[in-house]
């Protein structure tokens, strides 16, 4: 990537031309390049004292900053690292909030800049997420989950930088108010846990729960029982909560909550919506046992008044969790398909033997085509 330049002279020249910039500004830096390390060496200073030219609104900073990166970009691989993260560092911190666009666009210079493979584009991306994050710019930077691993293994991320990366990530998402594709990277944040450091996981592994639970879109939660650290979880209110939701009937859930009223407060969650939220799920439990549920049925196990059920069943079917019908007459629910709660190894079987029925039945219909056309 080409990338504007202050000055199109050589890069000693450069060096210098911007030690004099900087120290017109009233930086504390010698006009004169040093005599030992060369370029190295130069651009420590240069990028020590850059913080003056950050304070400037005048239109030379871009220019002055794109230079700096010009030359940065230039470095052997090996000599660019230290310096990458110094400059990362006070675009990210200097000036905190002020000046979004020009700090995004200098970064995102340098890591489009730099070979998709350098390790280094870690810092950088990392920068690009907590400016971005700052001024609700997360839609102009790449989070494509997809994208984010293809990085992961690109850079060899340890395992510390590459949960680092997807918290980054995470906690941006969050704040931009993307909750379903926040969730998607927790997920894969907490899947990439092994059994020896789970544990260190607990307070990402809570934070899931509670805002997969708070979530008014999410209505399945077994995945998360797979999780390591989740698992770590076991024996805790918290774990026993995310259990009812995965699997249980709205009375377990009020039996739970009257017993840990303060512990629902204290998650910030609203039993309101808790309650709602079970209702569905005690529902879509009832809906895949049977395909008729009468009105009676349902105001026993949802805890509706008998004028409620139908406005409940609408409600219901707005989420597509459920498709049924309501028979006024018979004052029944007719189920014609529900989403299953838990996915283990009897819905892999049901799915399986339909699998299988339909391969059956499309052979006889093949066979009964044939037997009319014998070209077909």
């Amino acid at each position: 990537m080409s990338v504007p330049a202050f000055i199109d002279i050589t890069e000693e020249d450069q060096a210098s031309e911007l030690r004099a910039y900087l120290k017109c500004k009233g930086a504390d830096i010698s006009e004169e390049n040093c005599t030992e390390g060369g370029l190295h060496v130069d651009l420590a200073q240069i990028i020590e004292a850059c913080d003056v030219c950050l304070k400037d609104d005048d239109k030379d900073v871009e220019s002055v900053m794109n230079s700096i990166v010009s030359l940065l970009l230039i470095l052997e691989t090996e000599k660019q690292e230290a310096l990458i993260e110094s400059l990362c560092e006070k675009l990210v911190k200097f000036r905190e909030g002020e000046r979004p666009s020009l700090r995004m666009q200098l970064l995102s210079n340098l890591f489009h800049g730099m070979d998709e493979n350098t390790p280094v584009r870690y810092s950088v991306f990392c920068g690009l997420i907590k400016v971005a994050a700052t001024c609700n710019a997360i839609a102009f930077i790449p989070t494509d989950l997809d994208q984010v691993r293809k990085w992961i293994t690109d850079w060899n991320l340890n395992t510390e930088k590459k949960h680092t990366l997807l918290r980054l990530v995470y906690e941006a998402l969050v704040d931009c108010k993307k909750g379903e594709a926040a969730a998607k990277v927790m997920v894969e944040l907490l899947g990439s846990y092994t059994e020896d450091n789970a544990s260190q996981a607990r307070v990402d592994a809570h934070r899931c729960i509670v805002r997969a639970l708070k979530d008014p879109n999410t209505f399945l939660f077994d995945h998360l029982l797979a999780l390591k650290p989740v698992r770590f979880l076991e024996g805790e209110l918290i774990h026993d909560l995310l259990t009812i939701f995965v699997s249980a009937k709205l009375a377990a859930y009020v039996k739970f909550y009257q017993s840990n009223k303060d512990f629902i407060d204290s998650l910030g969650l609203s039993h309101e919506q808790n309650m709602a939220k079970m209702r569905l799920l005690t529902f879509m439990g009832m809906a895949v046992e049977f395909k008729e549920i009468s009105f009676d049925t349902m105001q026993q196990e949802l805890q509706v008044g008998a004028d409620d059920v139908e406005a409940f069943v609408i409600d219901a079917v707005r989420t597509k969790m459920v498709y049924c019908k309501i028979d006024q007459t018979q004052r029944k629910v007719v189920v014609s398909h529900s989403t299953h709660r838990t996915f283990g190894k009897q819905q892999w079987q049901q799915l399986h033997d339909s699998l299988t029925s339909w391969k059956a039945n499309l052979a006889t219909v093949k066979t009964s085509l044939q037997t009319l056309s014998p070209s077909a």
